[in-house]
């Protein structure tokens, strides 16, 4: 009965939807090569060959069990340089504004970000891994293991980006969205 208590006064902390708040913990710390927005890929296809070590904070490193037999895993993480959001933004890759739900821009409503890594290897707390997208310090929410099974579709359409697609290998962040929204 004690647990039962103790797990439902953990989860009443997190959320409390009569004040629309909703509280994460980070579980680690992502360290990149990349110390300022400005230059880092736009996404991890783009950030291919960069490497970077996950921190996981020593109460959540039992969690790691079993994650090694994965080649891919998904970072969830906090978007910690971002102060502010619009709705329309001028995405990177693009020089009209888009709806910002349909673009990949950090500066949202919930800045959080997501990025598949391969996963090099576990030493411990810390996880390697390759092609790396991320600024040095970003609090980590949660990891997942990526599974082809679960997480690749066959699309039809990618909405505006479908002229603009090739330009992902050479586009970088320029701090649109941590300095133009101040």
């Amino acid at each position: 009965m004690e647990k039962h208590f103790k797990r439902l006064r953990s989860h009443l902390q997190r959320i409390d939807l009569g004040k629309n708040v909703i509280v994460y913990r980070p579980i680690g710390v992502i360290h990149s090569p990349f110390k300022n927005v400005r230059g880092i890929p736009i996404q991890p296809r783009a950030a291919e060959g960069v490497e970077g070590v996950v921190e996981i904070f020593p109460e959540y490193v039992e969690g790691l069990k079993d994650l090694e037999g994965f080649s891919h895993i998904i970072l969830l993480y906090h978007l910690h340089l971002v102060e502010n959001y619009r709705l329309l933004v001028k995405p990177y890759m693009d020089d009209e504004l888009r709806g910002v739900f349909a673009t990949r821009a950090p500066a949202r409503p919930n800045p959080i970000g997501i990025s598949v890594v391969r996963l090099v290897k576990i030493d411990g707390n810390h996880v390697f891994v390759r092609n790396l997208d991320v600024i040095d310090g970003t609090p980590l929410l949660d990891i997942k293991p990526y599974v082809p099974e679960f997480d690749v579709f066959d699309v039809e359409r990618v909405g505006w980006l479908e002229k603009r697609i090739h330009k992902l290998r050479r586009a970088r962040d320029d701090g649109r969205f941590v300095e133009g929204l101040k």
